[in-house]
């Protein structure tokens, strides 16, 4: 999943044209930590030519998470081919663009803790079979008031057109930026929850949609801070009414051609399409704590508030992990399958890397998935969920990292660096989190013990 040398050169040539024409002073050099935190430093215009040549150093432990070691030597080797301006940025003189990179060895070699490094090993894996992974992600947010509280700004529900406010306002000035940087968008709309919102961007291939998300989480939250208000991607912040997720439509192509559609089939799936979807479900388990991977992911992940907890599947329930989206006839490039337990604050390079795992394993070994739940599963009990054998995600981050810990599958797409470091990050998070005092149990024993 490199880019070929001539196509590189093009791309280098036309970021050194774009920041001379552009009076570009600035280059933001952008890669992501394993928890999916977006790293950045900046580099001057002069320095740019030789960046793009060899790089430019930094230290490497700021990309370990929670879990840093000794400082260490890396190079940031910028992919020209996502070079873009930052419109929340001066654009008229001394403007600033950004590329993201890959993070490399000071010898040149990949360096294994790499986020980005590990999505593209996973996607040659795809190509190596033939395939192309496309994905198209759905990032539900909140907006408040600030980041200390949770004050709602609107009362609005699912698909509501509540009257002109800031909510409104915010959403189109995002939609507009977002597609300022190359991001093509297909819908905006009001989210279930009072203040929830939800922008979607057109699928594309799953390199350059992770390298999406990381530039729409941060467009999100720059047009609430310009005006006055914060946007949040955490999971479940509110108690009592329905969490952000972030639902991953997918589907592998070869060539022109979509290869989980199959005209003859009730569904339209193909033997591949329901392979991969066998292989989802077989794994879901042990990929929980990538896709969910924060304590407050599992506060989301529980039955009543339409994320899904039970391991089924199913064309139009929304109670089911996975859903098949309803076949439009002439639209056969757009079947695909919608996995719904990953939230918006997960890393979505190895999010996507542990489903394309997963998928692709489904295939090698022609598993089959069940039969698909079309009754609502949250409604059934729990001896007629055991008689179907419909069994449950982790309910808890530490339950889905002792999961993880345990996955041969997990462990070869993310790579032993990746896949330990992110382990030791989760278990450091949980025991933050189980030896905290909070404020349910103050309320709820003080006054009893």
């Amino acid at each position: 999943m490199t880019t070929p040398r001539n196509d590189r050169d093009k791309a280098k040539e036309f970021v050194l044209k774009k920041c001379k024409e552009k009076e570009i002073k600035f280059i933001k050099m952008w890669f992501t930590d394993i928890l999916g935190f977006l790293k950045s430093f900046s580099i001057t215009v002069e320095e740019l030519e030789g960046a793009l040549e060899i790089g430019m150093g930094f230290d490497g432990s700021s990309i370990e998470g929670f879990a840093r070691i000794d400082e260490s030597d890396m190079v940031a080797m910028p992919d020209p081919t996502t070079f873009t301006l930052l419109p929340w940025r001066p654009t008229d003189h001394a403007g600033v663009a950004r590329m993201f990179c890959d993070v490399l060895m000071p010898g040149g070699k990949p360096f294994e803790g790499d986020p980005r490094g590990v999505l593209k090993k996973n996607l040659q894996k795809a190509a190596d079979l033939g395939y192309t992974f496309y994905v198209g992600p759905e990032l539900e947010y909140f907006y408040f008031q600030n980041s200390e509280g949770t004050q709602l700004l609107d009362q609005g529900g699912y698909f509501d057109m509540t009257p002109l406010d800031a909510a409104m306002d915010l959403r189109r000035e995002t939609v507009l930026m977002l597609e300022s940087v190359g991001i093509g968008i297909e819908y905006s709309h009001h989210e279930v929850a009072p203040s929830q919102h939800e922008i979607d961007m057109r699928y594309t291939d799953a390199l350059t949609m992770a390298d999406n998300v990381m530039t729409y989480r941060i467009v999100v939250k720059e047009v609430a801070q310009k005006h006055g208000v914060y946007a949040t991607f955490m999971p479940k912040p509110i108690f009592g009414v329905n969490g952000s997720g972030m639902h991953v439509h997918q589907s592998l192509f070869k060539g022109n051609k979509n290869a989980f559609f199959d005209k003859n089939d009730k569904l339209h799936l193909s033997k591949i399409a329901r392979c991969y979807l066998a292989g989802l479900l077989a794994h879901a388990p042990e990929i929980t704590s990538i896709t969910s991977q924060w304590v407050n992911s599992y506060k989301r992940l529980v039955p009543g508030y339409e994320a899904p907890v039970y391991l089924s599947w199913a064309r139009r329930n929304r109670s089911d992990l996975i859903r098949v989206p309803e076949y439009q006839p002439g639209k056969e490039k757009s079947t695909r399958i919608e996995y719904r337990s990953p939230d918006p604050a997960c890393n979505p390079y190895l999010t996507f890397s542990v489903m394309l795992a997963a998928g692709l394993e489904g295939i090698q070994k022609g598993l089959q998935p069940p039969q698909p739940v079309e009754q609502n599963v949250f409604e059934m009990s729990e001896e007629e969920r055991k008689s179907r054998g419909i069994n449950t995600l982790p309910g808890s981050l530490y339950e889905a990292v002792m999961l993880t810990e345990q996955s041969k599958l997990v462990r070869e797409a993310l790579g032993d660096h990746v896949f330990f470091s992110f382990i030791q990050n989760k278990k450091i998070e949980w025991d933050r989190y189980r030896t905290q005092v909070t404020d349910y149990e103050l309320k709820r024993y003080l006054p009893l013990l």
